[in-house]
């Protein structure tokens, strides 16, 4: 199994990776969540059962609209198909959305989106995994989600003015 920092490296890529992609369609990007909070909070975070474990990575706004993004490395299977998200996160976001009315979403590697409502209504409850966190999670198939230009827009063209144009 890979190195808490290995693991770490990957998911900051992604998060790198969905931040740019919003960029492109013209959103501004900013952390959120345990990755602006120093290591001794993060370590402290986990070692409780609060919500603010599972608060999304990045927030990014276009125009009036704001949306909560939790990026998802590693967390869809080439094999079965399927995303697997954590129960103990579904539920966390469920409850932030309600709390800040704002929508919540996950990007996964391939960025296919899926709300947290989705991942509940759609999703099988996984088996309990041998490695890892041990939490129990839930499985949805990935022709289940929307497309990532669905739900943030298309990249925007930048317009370059021609040469010798007065």
């Amino acid at each position: 199994m890979p190195s808490f920092q290995q693991r770490k490296a990957v998911g900051d890529a992604h998060e790198k990776r969905v931040a740019e992609e919003l960029a492109l369609r013209g959103w501004d990007v900013s952390p959120w969540g345990q990755g602006v909070l120093t290591e001794a909070v993060r370590v402290a975070l986990r070692g409780t059962e609060s919500s603010l474990r599972w608060t999304p990575d990045l927030v990014a706004a276009k125009d009036r609209q704001v949306f909560l993004i939790d990026c998802k490395s590693r967390m869809t299977s080439r094999i079965t198909q399927r995303h697997a998200v954590e129960r103990a996160a579904v539920m966390a976001h469920l409850q932030l959305a309600a709390w800040t009315q704002l929508p919540i979403c996950y990007v996964f590697d391939n960025l296919d989106v899926l709300t947290p409502l989705d991942v509940l209504i759609l999703g099988r409850a996984g088996p309990q995994p041998a490695a890892g966190s041990g939490s129990p999670y839930h499985l949805v198939p990935t022709r289940c989600s929307l497309a990532f230009d669905e739900v943030f827009g298309t990249t925007q063209q930048l317009h370059t003015p021609e040469l010798g144009a007065a």
